[in-house]
């Protein structure tokens, strides 16, 4: 077997400053200070925040060194030019791979907003010394911990679509099973479609053996399937989705583009693969049987699983207790706004998930000043179990079987759904935040 060898390789950020130099980076020569903004981008754009926001983390260190930086961004990769008294120096960088890690975003927004009254003070090695530190910070939780959360978080949405005890049971065991093994193998650096592929089987096979056994010995009527999917919503990729819906909101074609291709890759694949894993062990989807409960209850529970569908999602993305606490308080009173209007009033869903997201967007945009925690660390896992992930596997299984009409319908009520999760977000930070509802 021949060696492996790393597709992208290494940079080596010290072998592009001067290391001997002590002179505040104010001082230092532009490919210095080029370097410095070009690893901030980079870091930022690896933890998986939108175009918008790693570009103005790159302006406020160009704007305190006195440089002009201009910068094209992708999902994986960066050119960007930086300009000062006549000289231009330019880097092209790349990332061999792309995640969410909403930890370290905040320690780099925390690093960028604190950049400016330290920058006549420390110098240009300094400065990536505090970046390596960033970086080499450790995950917050074990893959055993992200199962147990992955679990929590689909039996939680699978109550919200209708389940009952039995389904949720299955989906948490399915779906714990499912991230353990995802996890693992993504800890291996197994490629993006192997490690979706044998995440969502896990999953798939653990609920369909579960329910069978329950069917064997138990008496468990067949009507429990429709649970089946839940079990793998825990692949669905709302970050990707969503920060790409904001960047084609300002424009930044590419990464929106590059990003909702990279949802589109992960959805299909997931969706597809539950598909055959449901062929085979002859499962078709169904309607859940809905436990019979007064509103006053229902409307009780809803917000406890919208609490712990957002929390449990939040250590996917590798929020600490407290971000991840917030974001479940906001999904808690968004999703379950979004499930009461549905219910009670004559809305269409679509317009449901827009008032959703936006209650969403707003009280992550009010609490952020008490708390100082970015936006879309809040918002983003607070709308990810609004995501019709349900509706996209039902969309490809009719595909599959050649029910176009069905399978169309379904994909529709889908893209309507996803299409309006970010114009949520997006009017809510075109109506408080100045900088994002003006272009510049």
């Amino acid at each position: 077997m021949s060696k492996f060898r790393k597709q992208h390789m290494a940079i080596d950020w010290y072998d592009m400053i001067d290391t001997e130099s002590t002179s505040p980076i104010k001082d230092a020569p532009l490919k210095d200070k080029a370097a410095l903004v070009g690893r901030l981008g980079m870091m930022m754009l690896s933890v998986g925040t939108a175009a918008w926001r790693v570009r103005a983390s790159m302006n406020k260190l160009s704007r305190a060194l006195g440089i002009v930086c201009t910068a094209d961004i992708g999902l994986m990769s960066i050119e960007y030019t930086c300009i000062a008294d006549g000289e231009t120096s330019t880097g092209a960088f790349t990332l061999s791979t792309t995640g969410i890690n909403t930890d370290k975003l905040n320690a780099l927004e925390d690093f960028a907003d604190g950049f400016e009254e330290r920058a006549g003070k420390y110098s240009s090695e300094q400065f990536h010394r505090i970046l390596d530190k960033i970086q080499s910070m450790p995950a917050n939780y074990k893959p055993i911990s992200l199962a147990l959360a992955s679990a929590l978080a689909c039996a939680a949405f699978t109550f919200l679509l209708g389940g009952g005890t039995v389904e949720m049971i299955c989906a948490f065991l399915g779906a714990g099973i499912g991230q353990f093994v995802r996890k693992l193998l993504i800890d291996r650096h197994i490629t993006l479609l192997a490690n979706v592929t044998a995440g969502v089987a896990a999953a798939c096979a653990t609920y369909i053996g579960c329910l069978r056994l329950a069917e064997l010995f138990l008496g468990v009527p067949q009507i429990h399937r429709a649970g089946y999917i839940c079990a793998m919503l825990f692949i669905i990729p709302g970050f990707p989705l969503i920060t790409g819906g904001l960047d084609l909101a300002k424009l930044d074609l590419r990464s929106g583009i590059e990003r909702t291709t990279y949802a589109l890759m992960i959805i299909v694949t997931a969706t597809l693969t539950g598909w055959v894993a449901a062929l085979a062990l002859g499962f078709s989807p169904s309607e859940f049987d809905e436990p019979a409960m007064s509103p006053v209850i229902r409307c009780i529970l809803r917000m406890i699983a919208s609490f712990c569908g957002v929390y449990g999602f939040s250590f996917l993305y590798n929020s600490p207790q407290k971000m991840a606490v917030t974001a479940g308080l906001i999904g808690m009173i968004a999703n379950t706004l979004r499930l009461e209007l549905i219910e009670f009033t004559s809305i269409p869903m679509g317009v449901a998930a827009f008032i959703g997201a936006l209650c969403a967007g707003l009280l992550a945009s009010a609490i952020k000043r008490f708390i100082g925690y970015p936006r879309i660390t809040l918002t983003v896992p607070s709308i990810v179990i609004m995501v019709p992930g349900l509706f996209m596997y039902k969309g490809v299984y009719f595909l599959g079987f050649g029910e176009t009409s069905e399978g169309a319908a379904w994909l529709t009520k889908a893209v309507l759904l996803v299409l309006a999760l970010p114009l949520g977000l997006i009017f809510a930070r075109i109506f408080t935040d100045n900088n994002f509802r003006k272009s510049s």
